[in-house]
C-alpha cells in the first residue's frame, strides 16, 4: 500500500475555487487546470449541460460542481455565491473571475441594451463575486483572485467598444484591488493573453483587425491556464501582478 507524504502532495491539495465560464474555452482549462493541481472546482454558469459535463469530467461529487447563474443578473449572483460558500464550506481559496460576453460591433451601431448587458456581464458580475468573497478572505488573511483580462484591457480595436470598455474597466479593479490587498495575506493576479484560439472566433474577424490571423496562429487556452496555476502556486510571499501573453 502507498502512502502520500508532504512532497507528494498536490500544489493545491485542501484549495477550493471558483472558475466562471468554465463551460468551454480558457474557463474549462482553467479548471482542468486547478483540478489537476489538487484543487476542488465550482463552476457558475448559464450552460448547465456544458457545466454538468464538466463537473462530471473532473469527479463530480466532493470535487466538481457545476451551479446555474446568469452573471448578467446581480441578484443571480448573490445567490450563487451563497450556494458556492455552502458546497465549500466558506468562500473559496481562489477565485478566477473569468467569464466574458464578446461580440464585434462599432459604437455607432452597438445598442445601450447590449452595451449595458456587455459590462453587466464582463465587470459588473466580476465585482460582484469578489465582495462576496473579498471580506472572508481578509478575514482570514488567505486567498486569491485572479482576474482574466484580454489584449482589449490595453490595446483598442475597432468594433470592441462594449468588451474594451469591460476589460479596460475589469484591469482598474484589478489595480485597487491589488494596493487594496498588499499586505493582507490575500493576493490578486492579472492575466492578459492576446487573442486565443476559442469558439468566439467564429465568424467574428472584421477586416479592421489586421492582426486577426488564423486561429493555429493563436495561443491556447491551455497557455492561460498554465499561466494562471503558474501564479496561483507561487509562495504565499509572492504576488504575481500581471501577467501578458502573445505567441511568441
Amino acid at each position: 500500500m502507498s502512502s502520500t507524504t508532504d512532497g507528494d502532495r498536490l500544489p493545491l491539495t485542501g484549495r477550493a475555487a471558483v472558475v466562471t465560464g468554465a463551460s468551454r474555452g480558457i474557463g474549462l482549462e482553467i479548471a482542468r487546470a486547478l483540478h489537476r493541481g489538487g484543487a476542488r472546482v465550482v463552476m457558475p454558469g448559464r450552460d448547465m449541460a456544458a457545466l454538468g459535463a464538466a463537473a462530471r469530467e473532473l469527479g463530480g461529487g466532493r470535487t466538481a460542481t457545476a451551479i446555474e447563474l446568469d452573471l448578467g443578473e446581480t441578484r443571480d449572483v448573490q445567490r450563487a455565491a451563497t450556494e458556492a460558500r455552502a458546497w465549500i464550506g466558506g468562500a473559496p481559496d481562489i477565485l478566477v473571475n473569468n467569464a466574458a460576453m464578446f461580440f464585434v460591433s462599432a459604437a455607432h451601431e452597438t445598442s445601450v441594451d447590449d452595451f449595458e448587458r456587455a459590462i453587466a456581464v464582463n465587470l459588473v458580475s466580476h465585482f460582484a463575486l469578489v465582495r462576496a468573497f473579498l471580506g472572508e478572505m481578509r478575514a482570514r488573511a488567505s486567498g486569491h483572485v485572479v482576474t482574466i483580462g484580454s489584449l482589449a484591457d490595453h490595446t483598442p480595436l475597432p468594433g470592441n467598444a462594449a468588451y474594451a470598455a469591460g476589460k479596460y474597466g475589469l484591469r482598474g479593479l484589478h489595480e485597487v484591488l491589488r494596493e487594496e490587498l498588499r499586505g493582507s495575506g490575500v493576493r490578486a493576479t492579472l492575466v492578459s493573453p492576446d487573442r486565443v484560439d476559442t469558439g468566439i472566433w467564429a465568424g467574428a474577424q472584421p477586416p479592421e483587425w489586421e492582426r486577426v490571423r488564423s486561429r493555429d496562429e493563436m495561443i491556447t487556452a491551455a497557455d492561460v491556464a498554465e499561466a494562471v496555476l503558474f501564479a496561483l502556486i507561487r509562495p504565499a510571499s509572492v504576488n504575481v501582478d500581471e501577467i501578458r501573453l502573445s505567441r511568441s
